[in-house]
């Protein structure tokens, strides 16, 4: 396999930089300008294949799902209550249909910037597993915890969907790949080629020791993380419907803060599991309450609502960024190059 990987390898982490800027290319013969297009290039296709991949492989997975379990009535019907989760098979092929943009993600590092796609999950580089399990560990009792505490003084619903246990089957097996494939797309590949159009542009000759080098030394530094963070919780907001203001700022907030705490990280880990915690809260008591159509077509968040999910999601950031500290977690690439 490696021999493989070597053949479309070319390039490789400056040493020392954060998550966002991993794909930024550091050769002299490589110039701004082309890394600033290759940047804009590679966030334009990896958006252009979320709209494209998941509608494939969802309509495939359905395709099968019905045929499976014995074509009950006609398509039509079948597949519109599938797209309302309203079964537990259009569920399943929705969440699977946004999983397949992880190896995606990974296929574009590899063959759109030519880097090895280990650099994708974290700057270790690889995936972090010990991590990633003590992160999920922390965002059930965090944002779990939390969650549980917002509902005090409200009713608590236990009226099951009809085919409930499917649905927690689905939740349990296919809901953590579906936030993992999102968190690919938007805190992994889209951040980093966004954080890669903001080259050093700074003249030569320029005063090193001048207010405008020190402005120019921060944008250097701190400007190419922050337009990624930014840039891709914008999109991740933009694709996320909303039917109220809260509900247009909940995926914002989201975004911003499981993008800063990739970059205080140094992987993806962290972000995963909080994007997985959330969704199988979510569902998980949809499935119970009897609320999943509701839950999953009717996008609305009130003001309380939001400010309780966003403080989870800081707590957990805290703590989060404080695990990776006591296990001493590289947060930058390596200080020599592979």
């Amino acid at each position: 396999m490696a021999s493989f990987l070597d053949r479309f390898v070319r390039f490789e982490p400056a040493p020392g930089v954060s998550y966002a800027r991993s794909l930024r290319i550091e050769d002299p013969g490589f110039s701004g300008l082309r890394q600033i297009a290759l940047g804009i290039g590679g966030a334009m296709l990896v958006l252009m294949l979320l709209w494209t991949i998941p509608a494939v492989v969802t309509r495939s997975a359905l395709s099968l799902f019905y045929v499976m379990s014995g074509s009950p009535g006609d398509w039509a019907t079948y597949s519109a209550a599938a797209a309302t989760f309203a079964i537990p098979a259009g569920m399943a092929a929705a969440q699977l249909g946004l999983a397949a943009m992880i190896p995606v993600t990974l296929a574009l590092v590899l063959f759109v910037n030519r880097f090895r796609p280990r650099w994708l999950h974290s700057v270790q580089p690889g995936f972090r597993w010990r991590y990633a399990l003590l992160a999920l560990v922390a965002a059930v009792v965090v944002i779990g915890g939390v969650w549980a505490l917002s509902r005090i003084g409200q009713e608590w619903t236990f009226r099951p969907e009809a085919d409930w246990g499917w649905f927690l089957l689905v939740i349990v097996l296919v809901t953590p790949l579906q936030a993992a494939g999102e968190e690919y797309v938007f805190r992994g590949y889209l951040m980093q080629a966004i954080s890669s159009t903001a080259v050093d542009l700074r003249p030569a000759d320029l005063d090193k020791d001048g207010p405008l080098a020190k402005v120019g030394d921060w944008l250097a530094k701190e400007f190419p993380s922050w337009a990624g963070i930014v840039g891709s919780a914008i999109i991740f907001t933009l694709v996320h419907p909303s039917q109220n203001l809260p509900a247009l700022l909940y995926p914002l907030g989201f975004g911003l803060l499981a993008g800063w705490l990739v970059v205080k990280t140094g992987g993806l880990e962290a972000s995963i599991a909080a994007h997985v915690v959330n969704n199988m809260i979510t569902f998980g008591y949809a499935a119970l309450s009897g609320t999943m159509v509701a839950t999953y077509t009717q996008r609305s968040v009130d003001w309380l609502g939001l400010v309780t999910i966003l403080a989870a999601f800081v707590l957990f950031a805290v703590a989060a960024i404080w695990l990776a500290k006591r296990m001493r977690l590289a947060t930058t690439t390596p200080a020599s190059r592979f």
